[in-house]
């Protein structure tokens, strides 16, 4: 595994990290759903996703912080990572890991409709008496579409967003849920025999383009309209998942 494309490809790859940092650091996510997206253009589904495990487990423990705040959120939003878990790893298990083109297919889709309703959809509002078992089926879900796109953010973020937390609390959730996905998909790619040694020391490399590309962004977003690049952003995600759909 990876054999195929290290080195040849390494300077490509490690821009598409660069890339996908500085979204993470101007928007304060995007970094694995970019990456899977442009990745798999040239890679197969399941190589990607363990591509990004480290580079997205790194940056997605910064953005949990600090550990003052974790328990307080995971008392509401812990249910939701626990179906997480069982999602991806039922997933893994039914499924297999990510390959071929209906794995790509399904990431497009995937692709397409969050970032359709994050542009177009309403703001929802979730009432507190359905937040224990809405937020376990949605773990679920999320779980399952992480398992077969690699990418984990639908429903997870849009139902986060309908929580009503302030932006600092929604930012930290938002971190603490996709360190669960990351360490989940990584388990189940491992499970599908997709995640080696080999997988680890590519994704480590990786963390390096990551992070310059998360400090660039951080930089960036001073000088940027956040509302505007991220206009950008998914408009791209769309194009890209419309392409990967066709």
């Amino acid at each position: 595994m990876f054999s195929h494309f290290f080195p040849e490809s390494f300077l490509l790859i490690a821009v598409v990290f660069v890339l996908a940092g500085l979204i993470k650091g101007v928007v304060g996510m995007g970094l694995p759903t970019f990456s899977m997206a442009l990745l798999v253009l040239f890679m197969d589904p399941a190589e990607a996703a363990a591509l990004l495990i480290i580079p997205s487990l790194v940056t997605n423990l910064w953005q949990a912080g600090p550990l003052r705040s974790v328990t307080p959120l995971l008392r509401r939003v812990g249910r939701m990572q626990l179906g997480i878990v069982v999602g991806t790893l039922a997933g893994a298990l039914v499924l297999g890991a990510p390959t071929g083109r209906s794995a790509s297919m399904a990431l497009g889709v995937a692709l397409i409709i969050y970032s359709g309703w994050t542009l177009f959809g309403t703001q929802l509002s979730v009432p507190a008496r359905s937040e224990k078992w809405l937020g376990s089926l949605i773990g679920v879900l999320t779980g399952a579409i992480t398992a077969g796109t690699g990418v984990f953010v639908v429903p997870a973020v849009p139902y986060l967003q309908a929580l009503g937390l302030d932006r600092d609390s929604l930012v930290q959730t938002m971190g603490i849920s996709f360190t669960v996905s990351t360490v989940a998909l990584a388990v189940g790619l491992w499970i599908n025999d997709s995640y080696s040694v080999g997988a680890v020391g590519a994704s480590l490399v990786m963390l390096i383009p990551a992070l310059l590309g998360m400090y660039i962004g951080q930089s960036l977003r001073k000088s940027l309209s956040p509302k505007t690049f991220r206009l950008c952003f998914l408009t791209s995600l769309i194009v890209i998942g419309v392409y990967l759909v066709i």
